[in-house]
């Protein structure tokens, strides 16, 4: 049943890598296509935000792919689970946001790498959520009643 299990993973990590992939290579292939081709873009402005897309792509990679051993070709490693929430979701999220501006760069102009100025935002909203969570949690450990002494001390009180 496990080995199942880990068959499934490395099934759908290897579907959601080459998608990836792709996805990478239409995105950026289409602005440095129009860009040559057809109107100048900022490659500048292309390559410092892709930047984190291209370092999230490979984080994703290393952690995602399966390995299977050379001789048997039997599953040493189905890798990380690529749909887990938490840090790989805003890799996801990341190199979606990146893609969209490349995109929209490409066809609209420079101005729509603005749009993504929504990932450190967000990043942003999130520290605040937690950090206010936090204080919250440090509040009420403040405000509990101090904890029981020895039995003498509770019939001296």
């Amino acid at each position: 049943m496990a080995q199942k299990a880990r068959k499934d993973r490395a099934k759908s990590n290897e579907a959601a890598l080459k998608n990836l992939h792709l996805g990478s290579l239409i995105a950026n292939g289409l602005f440095l296509l129009l860009h040559f081709f057809f109107r100048k873009r900022s490659l500048l402005l292309w390559f410092c935000l892709s930047i984190p897309s291209f370092f999230c792509q490979l984080t994703l990679e290393k952690a995602g792919r399966p390995q299977y051993d050379s001789t048997t070709k039997a599953l040493k490693s189905a890798g990380e689970d690529l749909n887990a929430p938490g840090l790989t979701e805003y890799m996801w999220d990341i190199i979606w946001v990146t893609w969209a501006c490349t995109v929209l760069a490409a066809f609209f102009g420079n101005w729509a790498w603005f749009l993504w100025a929504v990932v450190p935002a967000f990043g942003a909203y999130k520290a605040i959520g937690m950090f206010g969570a936090a204080r919250q949690m440090a509040q009420l450990g403040a405000n509990a009643p101090p904890a029981a002494g020895n039995r003498r001390q509770r019939r001296m009180a």
